[in-house]
């Protein structure tokens, strides 16, 4: 999510302008965010992989 098209509840500006330290914290939170993965994509991801696991233990037993 990039902060362009958010508006702070603070001070009613652009959060990319930081007029605030409302905008200025929001604005180093969202640029120094980096790569997040959610919580529900991490399951995921983890719940394929065993899926995947027991279907490769599953061919070599079969």
């Amino acid at each position: 999510m990039c902060c362009e098209n958010l508006v702070c509840g603070a001070c009613a500006s652009p959060v990319v302008e930081a007029r605030c330290p409302t905008c200025r914290a929001t604005r180093a939170q969202m640029h120094h965010a980096g790569f997040t993965i959610s919580p529900q994509v991490l399951a995921l991801i983890l719940a394929l992989a065993a899926v995947l696991a027991v279907l490769a233990v599953h061919a070599r037993l079969g």
